[in-house]
């Protein structure tokens, strides 16, 4: 695997690193504290061409290979205070947007795969109140009527679900097929029955709406449902995997900034006559930053590397989420330690990177189902 890049590839990461630093970064705080999601700074992205890298022109896209994409995604999180607007545009990209394009009908792509990459909010809906990590236990039902369904149930915990304007959800066609009775359907704030809720406030990723969708007697055309009956658990799989893969890939491009500042800044402070980068317990902890960053990229890398080559990516995908989620977190805990006192006052925006880290452990899998996939996956029975 040659993960060398082109003249031509870096050009692109420098521009999307100066395009997110001067475009992203108005009233990052005050978004935060206040659970506001950034309309304008979206649309800048999705004007950009961010919600189309990956895509065929044809819809709208940018028809750049995942590996490019990756590196483009990284400088936008390295340009960008607010690691929710990055969390949020990789959430779309790589479950709603993959879903549609690698299941979606020709008709399906042009009005709704079009919609989003030019700026729609979708949302990706299966995870309901009692099924978490036991994700195929769904309540909400889909029951055939004439020329189309009848959907009814809740889904919680959904990533841009207050603002979405196209969710795909996933419902029980066959509750005798348990997850093989699972079908997925596209649904848009236009269909009778189709509601969602406030935001639902959390410990980090605040500018990241997250809630609720509800459906009840939400009558859905036959032409909106995405791939056949009772292919949901295959379309659910296959998104999964894209995003387990890539949704923190801009996270990487912070970890980077979180290591350059905090080098400058031990290079800066001075203590007891001498800069604290002196001190091996700050170099010990930079080293450990710059090692988690280089490795990070590694998993990313590879996770491109087999997508690009249509080869088997689930057990590296598994390692990608758990590895870089934790290196996060881990990362972000010496970047308030380094700081000291500034790393835990709000105003200097260094503690908001561990809050914004927590989630990782949670959403698209937890760590230990990670790590339940990763095993099975080596044997183990």
């Amino acid at each position: 695997m040659d993960f060398s890049w082109t003249k031509e590839q870096l050009q692109l990461f420098e521009k999307v690193k100066d395009f997110s630093q001067e475009n992203l970064n108005e009233h990052v705080s005050n978004n935060d504290r206040n659970n506001i999601f950034p309309a304008k700074e979206w649309k800048k992205c999705a004007n950009f061409g961010v919600l189309g890298w990956p895509f065929d022109k044809q819809y709208g896209g940018g028809g750049y290979d995942s590996i490019t994409t990756v590196l483009m995604l990284e400088g936008l999180g390295y340009g960008c205070k607010d690691n929710g607007l990055p969390f949020s545009l990789n959430s779309q990209l790589w479950s709603t947007q993959v879903a549609i394009n690698a299941f979606g009908t020709e008709e399906q792509k042009k009005k709704y795969l079009t919609k989003l990459i030019s700026g729609a909010i979708g949302a990706f809906g299966i995870t309901e109140e009692g099924s978490g990590s036991d994700t195929y236990a769904l309540e909400m039902t889909a029951q055939k009527v004439a020329g189309g369904y009848k959907l009814n149930g809740e889904k919680h915990y959904i990533t841009l679900a207050p603002n979405c304007e196209i969710a795909v959800v996933f419902a029980t066609t066959n509750a005798k097929l348990g997850r093989w009775g699972i079908t997925a359907f596209i649904v848009d704030k236009t269909m009778q029955g189709f509601t969602t809720s406030d935001v639902r406030d959390k410990v980090g990723m605040r500018t990241t709406p997250m809630g609720n969708l509800y459906l009840k007697d939400c009558f859905v055309p036959d032409e909106n449902r995405l791939g056949k009956e009772g292919s949901g658990l295959s379309l659910f799989s296959s998104a999964m995997e894209s995003e387990r893969g890539y949704i923190f890939a801009s996270q990487i491009g912070r970890l980077e900034k979180q290591l350059e500042l905090s080098i400058a800044y031990a290079n800066s402070r001075k203590s007891f006559g001498q800069s604290i980068g002196k001190n091996q317990s700050i170099s010990n902890r930079i080293a450990n930053m710059r090692l988690r960053l280089e490795t990070s990229k590694m998993h990313l890398y590879k996770v491109a590397y087999l997508d690009k080559n249509n080869l088997p990516l689930m057990q590296e995908a598994a390692m990608a989420k758990l590895y870089i989620s934790e290196a996060f977190v881990e990362s972000s805990m010496d970047f308030i330690r380094i700081f000291g006192a500034k790393g835990v006052v709000t105003e200097y925006e260094i503690e908001r990177d561990l809050r914004d880290g927590l989630g990782g452990l949670i959403y698209s899998g937890t760590s230990d189902i990670q790590r339940n996939i990763i095993a099975k996956l080596d044997g183990v029975q």
